[in-house]
This record gives structure tokens, C-alpha cells and sequence, in this order.
């Protein structure tokens, strides 16, 4: 059977290393340098762009525990990173070029890897196909992905409003409830006094901002507005827009609030809540310092951060079987940043999971979901079964199931989840009898 994995960024390198080790052949295509991105600057595989971390090691993070499930499971990409890791305290960074040569010289020279340098326009003759064009995919391949998938699934920008670990949020500041008592009270109500709000707006306006890059100054018009430009317009406005009380009534005080800012659960367990309307571009210390004066989310853990920036993805949730395979079409996969994961580390663990599967099908043998258990699996979980509109997500232990026993101390939780998590990965290895793993 022939194989072909589209694009040498992380994932794809992934991919194609966990098949060819395996000992079958496989396709890599790769566009650069024959066609590089806005964001790209040499012609080697997997090439970091933008910080060169990798995320903090230390177990209490998610990015650590999935950089620990990924040293389990076998990762090319972290082993020629720790040939080339320069110190950053308790993250994991790398010397950028460095890392990216000696892997692209890994993969061009293994017997099994036949590198094609070449803009893919539409699906290449093989029998299984692995899309992980990542973030900046070239506009002729984005077509053909619509083909595939449906135009109104393929998103070119995120407007990513900010995520909390609802375990943090203080509920006495607030309410549930939907607009003029529509719907089943999915939405909580962060109940803001004018005082409060005031000095909301004040600091809104304040905030410092990343400025746009010149790739992504199209997305700005095209995509939802930042709340910080809202509040640009006129002290008011928010109260117009994404903050408006009406058709709200708050049941401590029986009347509408002055302003609310509305939580809506990320994912199917409610662990995540999502501030609706809040996309922004204000640094990752401000969105921090401004939106904690929220009463509501005064402690609140923040796991991801608001952003507006070019990102191709599609939405999984109505496309993926949680073994990254097209639901209509098994033998096209998809890995990488495409499929919805954000960061590094999560689009190269999208990639070990999808040459799993693909090594699984050459073999004859049934595709793998990871255990939801495992940051890996919760990741996948979250991108498959997102409850709304996909929004990328990264590694956070509010994507893995709540504990069974009651554990005190925020670190000593995490710290039981990670147990867990490399315990059933360890686990899930053994019951895969696979050429992978050999």
C-alpha cells in the first residue's frame, strides 16, 4: 500500500518517522523552499517559528506530562530536541536551526522516507493520506482541503477568546442562566456593578497589545473584532455587545445587572469555560491582570489565553474519529495544528498518534483512540468532541477527567492526574501489539 504524509512540520515528521521505523515506505511532501510561507524562513523540516520552547518540564504542567506521555510512546522530535536543548530554566528550549538541520538530515536520509520537495495542489495517488499542512497551509492545498472536508469547516484565522479551569471560578459572583430564560442555563453570568465595570473599561483600554504581523492584517476585518477595539468606540459599546445584561435577570437582587461577561463551557464536561465575545489582542500578562478584576474570575486559572491570528484549521468535531481518521473518508488523516491542537508539542503528539494508526492499517489492524485519561487522549478528546464552534486548544489538566478521590492542593491534583495519565499510557502500549512499538 502506498502511503503520502503532506508537510514536514512537526506532525508530518512525526508521522513519517513512526511509519518508516515501523519498516514501511513512505511519501514526505514538503513545499519548502520551492514555496515558503510568510512565516518560514529555511528549507528544514519542522521549523520553529515562533518561541523556541517547548513548554515547561515540569510535571504540574500539561505541557510537561504530554512531553512525558510522548518520551513513552516514542518521539523523534523530542529526541533530536535534547541534542540541541540550551538551558531556560524550567522550560524545554531548543537551538532553533540546529534542531531543525539535524532532523530534516534524519528523515531525508532513512531508507524508508522518499522526500518529494514540491507544493502539493491536490491529493496525491496513494492509498492512505496524511494531511498536516499546519497553520500557514498554501492557498492551492486549502482548496482541495475544502473539497474534502466542506467549505464551512475549514477555518483561515482563530479569534480565540480566553479559557479558564471552571474549578476556579468563584460561582457566588454570578449566575447560570440563558437570555430572557431561553435554553437550559448553559451560560454563566459574571455579574459586574458599574463601578466595576468602569474600571474594567479603563484598564481595557490601557492594556498593551501584540501588534499584528503583516500576514495576518486581513484577518483583523475579516474576523471578529478584538474587545479592547469595541471598547474603543465608546464606553458604552460593551454594554452593547459582548458584556450586554439584557434578557438577564440576576436572582440575588431580582433585577438586570449593569454588565455581564458570559462563560460557556469548552468541552462536554463543563471543565472548561470559555469568556464569550472576549477574542483579543492584548499581551498574554495583561489579558491576565485586566480580566481578573472580572469578580467572578478574580482567582481564576487561566488556560489559554486570548489571540486573533492567521491559523488554518478545521473543525474536528465534525469531522474526525477521535483516531484522527475523516469520518467519510478512513484512509485521509489528519495531524498537526490542523486539526485544531495549538503548539508544538501538541501537533507533534496529533503526529505520533496518527503514524500509529496509519502503521495499525498497513498491518491490517483496527485504528487507536488514546485513553482520555492521558493528556494525549484528552487533547484528542477535546478536538473530536468539542461542544460548540472549535477554538485550538494546548495541554491542560482541565482536559483530563475530574478525580475520583477528593485530593487537596491545586500542584498535589495535578500531580495524582499525571499519575494516572503515565500509568494508563504504559498500559495502553502493552495492549497494542503493533510493529511501532518493536
Amino acid at each position: 500500500m502506498k502511503v503520502a504524509v503532506i508537510g514536514a512540520g512537526l506532525a508530518g515528521s512525526e508521522v513519517a518517522y513512526k511509519i518508516a521505523q515501523a519498516g514501511y515506505k513512505v511519501d514526505l511532501y514538503e513545499m519548502r523552499p520551492e514555496k515558503q510561507t510568510p512565516a518560514h524562513k529555511t528549507p528544514y523540516f519542522a521549523e520553529i517559528v515562533c518561541s523556541n520552547s517547548f513548554g515547561s518540564e515540569s510535571l504540574t504542567s500539561g505541557a510537561g506530562l504530554l512531553k512525558k506521555e510522548m518520551e513513552i510512546l516514542g518521539s523523534i522530535i523530542l529526541d533530536v530536541a535534547k541534542e540541541f536543548k540550551v538551558p531556560a530554566g524550567q522550560a524545554f528550549a531548543v537551538d532553533r536551526e540546529k534542531f531543525s538541520k539535524r532532523l530534516t538530515e534524519i528523515l531525508e536520509n532513512h531508507p524508508n522516507i522518499n522526500v518529494i520537495r514540491q507544493e502539493v495542489k491536490t491529493l496525491p495517488d496513494a492509498d492512505i493520506i496524511v494531511i498536516a499542512t499546519g497553520p500557514l497551509t498554501s492557498e492551492e492545498f486549502s482548496k482541495e482541503i475544502q473539497k474534502i472536508t466542506g467549505s464551512e469547516y475549514l477555518y483561515f484565522y482563530d479569534a480565540i477568546a480566553p479559557v479558564v479551569d471552571a474549578s476556579t471560578v468563584d460561582f457566588s459572583k454570578g449566575f447560570w442562566a440563558d437570555r430572557y430564560g431561553k435554553g437550559t442555563g448553559d451560560y454563566f453570568n459574571c455579574v459586574l456593578s458599574k463601578q466595576e465595570y468602569e474600571i474594567f473599561y479603563q484598564e481595557l483600554l490601557k492594556g498593551e497589545q501584540v501588534p499584528l504581523k503583516d500576514f495576518e492584517r486581513a484577518v483583523y476585518f475579516e474576523g471578529c473584532l478584538p474587545i479592547e477595539e469595541i471598547a474603543r468606540r465608546g464606553k458604552e459599546t460593551l454594554l452593547y455587545g459582548p458584556m450586554k445584561p439584557v434578557g438577564l435577570i440576576d436572582p440575588k437582587t431580582g433585577k438586570r445587572p449593569y454588565a455581564v461577561v458570559q462563560l460557556r463551557k469548552e468541552n462536554i464536561e463543563g471543565t472548561l469555560l470559555s469568556l464569550v465575545g472576549f477574542q483579543t489582542k492584548l499581551k498574554y500578562p495583561e489579558q491576565k491582570r485586566i480580566f481578573s478584576l472580572i469578580p467572578a474570575l478574580k482567582d481564576a486559572e487561566f488556560v489559554k489565553l486570548g489571540s486573533i491570528h492567521r491559523n488554518t484549521f478545521i473543525q474536528s468535531q465534525k469531522l474526525l474519529k477521535p483516531t484522527l481518521q475523516l469520518r467519510e473518508k478512513p484512509n485521509i488523516l489528519f495531524a498537526g495544528q490542523i486539526t485544531g491542537v495549538e503548539g508544538y508539542m501538541a501537533s507533534a503528539a496529533t503526529g505520533i498518534i496518527a503514524g500509529i494508526n496509519v502503521v495499525r492499517m498497513l498491518e491490517g489492524k483496527e485504528p487507536v483512540i488514546p485513553p482520555k485519561t492521558t493528556m494525549i487522549g484528552g487533547l484528542i478528546n477535546y478536538i473530536t468532541t468539542a461542544k460548540n464552534e472549535l477554538q485550538p486548544m494546548g495541554p491542560n489538566y482541565a482536559l483530563l477527567p475530574e478525580l475520583e478521590e477528593k485530593i487537596k492542593g491545586k500542584e498535589e491534583r495535578k500531580l495524582k492526574k499525571a499519575e494516572i495519565a503515565l500509568k494508563d499510557i504504559k498500559e495502553w502500549i502493552k495492549e497494542i501489539e503493533s510493529a511501532v512499538f518493536i
